[in-house]
């Protein structure tokens, strides 16, 4: 008489339920889903309430219990921001330093993390280790020694003094160098042997494959830049060289006493060329962003 053992399951027993691997992997990637969807909720509601209050009324704007959705929308509010405060100059202003920033930084973080990842040189990670060290330090603390030096430099109130002050990066080169470890070497040997020089191994070899990682600092900076309320507090006086965030305050009226709903009519015209900048590099952000995981 033959006994046959016991057959064993592969499956996982949730409670009194026992589910196969596929299952599990269901289980567990619906969790994700929910927790993702929950943490997506957290971001985009305050975005949805902002644009929401900027449609209505001012005695609208913190009804009990709260309405989501305004019945009757007040286009006037964003008109209303134009009458208020010169916001097509603070509008401009912004657009030349975050420009200027952008691409400034990306040539120089692009070149220096180039030089980090694919040239020797002696003290290169001494020198690479400092310029990450650079990111430990809060700009609070170097604000003043920025400040002196920029009044030096004549720059006081102007727009350079922003501008100047972040032309290079920690974090860009960071970003860029990891992206050229990962690139075949046989790139730039083949170069050389062709008798092209570092900078034309650079320019036309590296340059056109590093777009993704490229985009990718170039949506981070101008989010991070177009949305400084610090420096532009500290470095301007007139209200002629104002950029949004600082132009904005003034929305809100002596002792706040300004209109809640043109305030954030304000904010929501101010949030759109970053969505907008975000929409159109989503493809190479999400590449770049994934790029520099592994090496």
């Amino acid at each position: 008489m033959s006994t046959s053992a016991p057959s064993r399951s592969s499956g996982k027993t949730l409670g009194k339920v026992t589910l196969s691997p596929g299952g599990l992997r269901r289980v567990y990637r619906g969790a994700g889903l929910v927790l993702l969807v929950v943490i997506a909720a957290a971001f985009v509601l305050p975005i949805l309430w902002t644009v929401s209050t900027s449609l209505r009324l001012p005695n609208e704007s913190f009804s009990n219990p709260p309405s989501w959705l305004p019945t009757d929308p007040v286009w006037s509010n964003y008109s209303a921001v134009f009458e208020q405060v010169p916001m097509l100059t603070f509008f401009i202003n912004s657009v030349v330093v975050t420009g200027l920033i952008v691409i400034l930084q990306l040539i120089t973080s692009t070149m220096s993390g180039y030089a980090f990842a694919l040239i020797r040189f002696r003290g290169k990670n001494a020198l690479f280790a400092i310029v990450l060290a650079t990111m430990m330090v809060p700009a609070q603390t170097t604000i003043i020694p920025v400040f002196i030096l920029i009044r030096y430099m004549g720059l006081s109130d102007n727009l350079g003094a922003l501008v100047i002050p972040a032309i290079g990066g920690a974090f860009g080169t960071f970003l860029m160098r990891q992206y050229f470890l990962q690139m075949p070497a046989e790139l730039a040997e083949a170069g050389r042997v062709d008798g092209a020089g570092h900078f034309q191994i650079f320019s036309k070899l590296y340059v056109p494959i590093a777009l993704p990682p490229m985009a990718t600092l170039a949506v981070l900076n101008f989010s991070g830049y177009w949305n400084e309320f610090f420096r532009p507090l500290i470095f301007l006086q007139s209200t002629n060289n104002f950029t949004l965030p600082v132009g904005l305050v003034s929305l809100q009226g002596n002792f706040g006493t300004g209109s809640i709903s043109v305030v954030l009519a304000g904010v929501v015209i101010a949030l759109i060329p970053s969505v907008a900048i975000f929409l159109l590099a989503q493809r190479y952000f999400v590449e770049g962003i994934t790029a520099g995981s592994f090496r």
